[in-house]
């Protein structure tokens, strides 16, 4: 009964979200009637002093998005009243929208402020009235950490775009702004004692991140991804890109994200990814001769005492900027090579009792960690820091999903954890037909972890890289609408939660966030895949998620523009035809290109097998592999035979992969068939010798679908993937109808 009842009252609290259209989705929701009109004159009043930020941040909102001019007023009495009181929920709040007036009662400043963005949220989807309907809302977060990752190193982001983002995180309760303001290809932040980091560090000639952006724009027809020339100057007559914040711009961005309910936590990458540092400055490297290595660049020297005292120096003045808990310390990706051959390493390791550099490298960072606590603040870094000890205060960012037990081990030890794995929580990679509901149902309390280990999992977080992101708009682009995903894992009770509902709530948001002038990639379009089979005759026919949007195509090959043939309908074809699909906007913004081919093919015959002697499963042979092409596993050193029930990779397999994967394919019936092939990084589907999906690159998680017609019986199929740390591997096969079929049913060896 308690199941029962528990169930209708979900359903009955989704059915209600979706007429208010929240994200992310509150805990409690009662919709009324009329609405409360806001005016000229209306009075915003706080009850404390504590509060008065917060109101007029509101007062700047209704200004902003109603065009209402509004008066603040001390006390309780007004037509907007903000108060705090005991008995809510941690950061929790109750909003109450009447014709004659709206209260929100929050428990602190935190909880204020996420009933603010509620309010916004239906002021911005109430059809262009300057009203808010009425509704009573219950609600506080899951989690305390809820945040978003910007790196403005490899490419520069100015102070305004980067209160739009303060602003945007607002709008979706999102409150931890971690701000990569350091790395090897630019220093971002002014430091006082050492003006060439930002007078050097901050600027360089174009780089091959740079060119590759420049690139990608051509290929793609996308402006977005060129270098913006108000980040550029000429000097000496060399063209140079960059920038950085003074120390008075850093506090005026901190006291706008403050007010807003966001906390700022800076991250001064050590001792690797310093470069820009290490460039400008002599002695901080333990040989003269710096620069990139195979993957990554010269480190600090934590030999030498100056590079302790350096840094410290840097950390002394981030202290002063930053008002809040945490600062991260990076110690991420750290080449040791330089410190196996440096004799002050050597010599730090063996007066310090060290085993090996792995503890060079945790002695440095617990050097930096104590100056940390010293003066009064708490060390984040990313989970590299667990190699060769993690001490009893740092706070963990788990983001390597090739390590998957770090989370266990941070807990298990009584320390924080921050989840933000690569895999899916990097929005720098390209967004997935999957990824929105890979964030939106990931699941951050592992069923391994015990009750105590889970209260230390803090919150979530998505990362931003931006090596291949060099403007406002890719940003938003990247992180638009998967944010929305993140916003509500973050936020609401796993039992409140349902992605098909959450994605019919998404067309409302994405009108919304056209009003706001934000670009966002509107999700995949649905009905067609990389390659369409069809026999006799085939119809191309798409749907999109933002009704908003206009579909063009072309069929020659040309990039589809604004006055390209606009799709109204589904196009038959009787003949092999390239499409190439594209969405705009409503203010004509370009979105993505799908490229779709309708092959017309006869059916492929099956070869001649005698299933009578043949077995359930696959064999899979794993090549140690270090390369980036399907085509050359077999070339490499061979590690053994597996049994496979699946296309996936077998359990044992790991480090590097080559994997070759094959067996028979059992066909029911004639027809078309689809073939979805994930992985991460390179693969391919071969039936019968022919190139069905062909996934054969370097690359994050990537899903790419094809079709193949098919004469029943037996198919030989031969899968091959690559990857160097282990990532993700999996086939789906529907059948003619479009039905999952399964593993148990189709492969045979």
């Amino acid at each position: 009964m308690k199941k029962i009842i528990l169930l209708l009252f979900s359903i009955l609290s989704l059915g209600i979200q979706a007429q208010v259209n929240l994200v992310p989705a509150p805990q409690k929701v009662t919709v009324g009637t009329g609405e409360f009109n806001l005016a000229p004159g209306t009075t915003i009043a706080y009850s404390s002093a504590a509060l008065k930020p917060a109101a007029e941040y509101l007062q700047v909102c209704l200004q902003r998005y109603a065009k209402v001019n509004t008066t603040l007023v001390a006390g309780k009495q007004g037509d907007i009243r903000l108060t705090t009181q005991k008995g809510i929920a941690k950061d929790g709040y109750q909003l109450s929208v009447k014709a004659n007036g709206i209260d929100i009662n929050a428990a602190n400043y935190s909880g204020t402020l996420s009933a603010i963005a509620t309010l916004n949220q239906l002021l911005l989807q109430n059809d262009g009235k300057a009203a808010i309907p009425a509704v009573a809302v219950t609600d506080a977060p899951r989690f305390n950490w809820r945040g978003f990752h910007l790196d403005v190193s490899r490419h520069f982001f100015t102070v305004d775009e980067v209160k739009e983002i303060i602003d945007l995180m607002a709008l979706y309760k999102l409150n931890r702004f971690h701000w990569h303001l350091t790395d090897d290809q630019g220093w971002r932040i002014e430091i006082k004692k050492y003006p060439l980091l930002t007078e050097k560090g901050a600027w360089r000639i174009y780089n091959n991140q740079d060119t590759a952006c420049m690139q990608l724009a051509a290929r793609d027809d996308n402006p977005d991804l060129l270098i913006p020339k108000k980040n550029t100057r000429v000097e000496n007559g060399d063209t140079l890109y960059g920038g950085y914040y003074t120390q008075d711009q850093i506090r005026d961005v901190v006291a706008y994200a403050k007010q807003r309910g966001i906390e700022i936590v800076p991250e001064i990458d050590m001792p690797g990814h310093f470069l820009s540092a290490i460039e400008n400055y002599e002695g901080l490297s333990c040989f003269p001769t710096i620069g990139w290595g195979q993957y990554f660049t010269t480190p600090l020297c934590p030999g030498k005492q100056k590079v302790l005292d350096f840094c410290k120096d840097i950390w002394s003045e981030i202290f002063k900027l930053f008002p809040y808990e945490y600062v991260h310390v990076g110690g991420d990706e750290v080449r040791k090579d330089t410190w196996k051959e440096c004799p002050d390493c050597q010599k730090r390791i063996k007066d310090n009792h060290l085993k090996n550099e792995e503890e060079l490298q945790s002695w440095f960072i617990h050097q930096m960690e104590a100056f940390i606590n010293k003066n009064g603040k708490k060390m984040m870094g990313w989970d590299e820091i667990l190699e060769g000890g993690l001490s009893k205060t740092a706070t963990v960012t788990w983001w390597r999903t090739w390590v998957p037990d770090a989370p266990l081990q941070v807990t298990a030890q009584g320390n924080d954890v921050v989840f933000c794995p690569g895999a899916p929580m990097y929005f720098s990679q390209a967004e997935e037909k999957t990824s929105m509901r890979s964030i939106y149902e990931y699941d951050i309390m592992p069923k391994n972890m015990n009750a105590k280990q889970k209260q230390h999992v803090i919150g979530v977080q998505g990362n931003m890289w931006c090596e291949y992101i060099p403007t406002r708009e890719r940003v938003l682009f990247q992180y638009f609408p998967r944010i929305l995903a993140l916003s509500e894992l973050a936020w609401t009770k796993p039992e409140l939660k349902d992605y098909d509902q959450f994605y019919s709530r998404l067309p409302k948001q994405f009108a919304m966030l056209h009003k706001l002038n934000v670009p966002f990639r509107t999700p995949s379009l649905d009905g067609v895949y990389h390659v369409n089979a069809f026999t006799n005759e085939g119809t191309m026919a798409v749907s999109c998620a933002d009704p908003l949007a206009t579909v063009r195509y072309t069929t020659d090959g040309s990039f589809p523009n604004k006055n390209s043939q606009l799709y109204n309908g589904p196009v038959k074809v009787d003949e092999t035809t390239h499409f190439i699909l594209r969405t705009f906007a409503p203010n004509g913004q370009a979105g993505e290109m799908l490229k779709a081919d309708f092959l017309k093919q006869g059916l492929l015959e099956p070869v001649k097998a005698d299933a009578s002697k043949l077995t359930q499963g696959l064999n899979a042979s794993w090549y140690n592999y270090r390369g980036e092409k399907c085509r050359e596993i077999h070339k490499a050193p061979f590690n053994g035979n597996y049994p496979a029930n699946d296309v996936v990779i077998p359990e044992g397999v790991k480090g590097n992969i080559g994997l070759i994967i094959t067996g028979y394919l059992r066909v029911p019936e004639d027809g078309v068939y689809t073939f979805s092939l994930m992985s991460d990084d390179g693969s391919w589907l071969k039936i019968d010798g022919n190139m069905v999906v062909d996934n054969d690159r370097p690359q994050s998680p990537h899903e790419e679908v094809s079709q193949q017609a098919l004469k029943a019986g037996l198919h030989k199929i031969e899968v091959r993937y690559f990857d160097s740390n282990g990532g993700m591997l999996r086939l789906w096969v529907f059948d003619t109808k479009g039905q999952k079929m399964q593993p148990a049913d189709i492969y045979f060896k």
